[in-house]
């Protein structure tokens, strides 16, 4: 049912807005979201003058070649061991057993192409191959 829903909600959002942009999506959706334009979407924080923080969602210069216009599922951001609320993106995540346990899950590494993909080219970035080295000891 959760399903149904988040599918007919991304359509009507994208046939709202034409094409998915970063900036015009709901905080709660930003965080392993892809535009249209093939860029990811980074969750980011920043305080008001008068000291209360809000967030946004940014278009970043990261570009992924297979999907786009991508809303990631709550089924794959918790299968992976993920929050909607995460700020930016780290590498560190991949030195936590507990995660790399969820990341490296059939429900996450077989099921969510698009977080297994960050996650790779982070691993990558520092010269670690995911499916190899890290996902199959």
């Amino acid at each position: 049912m959760a399903l149904i829903i988040f599918l007919a909600f991304a359509l009507l959002l994208h046939g709202a807005l034409g094409e998915l942009i970063c900036e015009q999506l709901p905080v709660d959706l930003c965080a392993y979201s892809i535009a249209t334009s093939g860029q990811r979407c980074l969750l980011e924080n920043y305080e008001e003058k008068d000291g209360t923080v809000k967030y946004q969602c940014k278009t970043t210069e990261i570009f992924v070649d297979t999907l786009n216009e991508w809303i990631e599922s709550d089924e794959c951001v918790s299968s992976c061991g993920l929050h909607r609320e995460t700020i930016g993106v780290s590498s560190d995540t991949l030195l936590q057993p507990q995660f790399l346990a969820k990341l490296c899950s059939d429900e996450c590494y077989q099921a969510c192409p698009n977080i297994v993909d960050l996650y790779s080219n982070m691993a990558l970035g520092e010269g670690i191959h995911l499916h190899f080295f890290i996902c199959h000891q």
